[in-house]
């Protein structure tokens, strides 16, 4: 019996050591891959770190580049293909429930007429808004809208959060858009009382507004 009782506190002692060496395996073990997943982590920082200003740089000269040409495009193209030729005759939607739209017809009253192409998602649409205003409060010009390629509900959000200077708001899709050659946005046309192009101009701001906008409003008034 007492052999026997040996025989078992020695297999005990046996498994407790077998126990806790594989306890000891798996800290070992554990330990290993957490070292070996910070490293990993601050070589990816460290990557990151290097990397990081040369894509920012990048990102800018990219953005810059893409600003430049298009400006470049824009003052190459539209305004000499465009300028005194009769503006689209198109009827379109209108924006939703809580606006008019307007058609060709709308555009030859007589009256000399700025038609705004504006989007939600367009950022510098955003910081025009107050030569619009300007427009339309100081100057009472007939404004006119096209809300272009935008959902009607971001549309008029855009209209309550930055104000609504135009008369009339209508939607225009990419196929209207190749009508009036629009290609980006924004986008200002004066039109004459005939309907004739007499202007077409990018972004507004307060100096395009006095040396561009008004001059060519007051010399469709002429035609």
């Amino acid at each position: 019996m007492g052999a026997y009782t040996g025989y078992i506190a020695t297999a005990y002692g046996v498994t407790a050591l077998v126990i806790m060496g594989a306890i000891f395996l798996v800290w070992i073990a554990y330990r290993r891959a957490r070292d070996q997943a910070a490293a990993l982590e601050s070589a990816i920082v460290e990557r990151v770190a290097k990397v990081a200003p040369i894509a920012l740089f990048a990102i800018l000269a990219l953005t810059l580049w893409f600003q430049l040409e298009g400006r470049k495009a824009f003052d190459d193209m539209p305004d000499k293909i465009r300028t005194g030729e009769p503006a689209p005759d198109m009827a379109l939607p209108p924006l939703d429930t809580r606006t008019a739209s307007f058609s060709g017809a709308d555009l030859r009253t007589g009256q000399v007429t700025v038609v705004n192409v504006f989007a939600s998602w367009c950022i510098p649409c955003r910081a025009e808004v107050p030569q619009l205003v300007q427009l339309k409060q100081v100057y009472g010009v007939r404004l006119l809208g096209m809300a272009y390629k935008d959902k009607p509900a971001d549309a008029r959000a855009f209209l309550d959060d930055y104000g609504n200077p135009y008369d009339r708001v209508g939607a225009i899709d990419g196929s209207g858009a190749i009508e009036w050659g629009i290609y980006k946005v924004p986008e200002t046309f004066v039109i004459d009382g005939k309907g004739r192009i007499r202007g077409r101009f990018g972004p507004l701001d307060d100096e395009s507004l006095k040396n561009q906008i008004l001059p060519a409003i007051q010399e469709a008034s002429r035609s």
